[in-house]
């Protein structure tokens, strides 16, 4: 199998769950499709985990091209969709450990915020970890990751393309660290 098909059958079938919808005091509603919300502009969960080494370095990593939100995009954060039953920690737990492969690590919630824009309306928790286990890459999801130092992350975010929700998670735990 191609990659492109890898990336189409992992888009249909993430599409196909069901995500946490929410109302604007992040009290629960259900569950719906990805494609639901975001047609019907309804506010889902999302969670977003800083991922750092021990010396300090924070992870960057670059989307893939088939990602219906910010395709191609840098992030500063693992993360994903809150799923219909799933706690914001069972949700941070499951996206750190597909995405990057990190398993088993303490995480520190640092914040919980409700990301308003026009293409994403989100409750979102902020988590940070720290690890110096290899990176394991979903390759569906993420093309290329880095281990960098916050200066350089917050200098690189003003010269590429960012993923906006988690920026904004990394604005409040940078508020949240003092």
């Amino acid at each position: 199998m191609t990659r492109s098909v890898d990336e189409a059958a992992h888009r249909a079938a993430s599409d196909a769950e069901r995500v946490a919808w929410v109302d604007e005091q992040d009290r629960p509603l259900g569950g719906v499709s990805r494609a639901e919300l975001r047609a019907r502009r309804l506010i889902g969960r999302g969670t977003y985990i800083l991922l750092f080494n021990s010396a300090g370095e924070l992870c960057v990593h670059r989307r893939t091209l088939s990602k219906a939100l910010y395709p191609g995009y840098w992030d500063v954060a693992a993360g994903g969709m809150v799923l219909e039953g799933e706690s914001y920690t069972e949700s941070a737990e499951r996206e750190l450990a597909e995405e990057l492969g990190i398993a088993g690590v303490e995480l520190v919630e640092h914040a919980h915020f409700l990301y308003d824009a026009p293409e994403s309306r989100l409750w979102c928790t902020a988590y940070s970890a720290v690890s110096d286990a290899p990176l394991v890459l979903q390759p569906e999801e993420v093309l290329e990751a880095r281990f960098i130092s916050l200066d350089e992350a917050l200098a690189d975010t003003r010269r590429k393309p960012y993923c906006p929700d988690s920026l904004a998670a990394l604005e409040r735990y940078l508020a949240a660290m003092g």
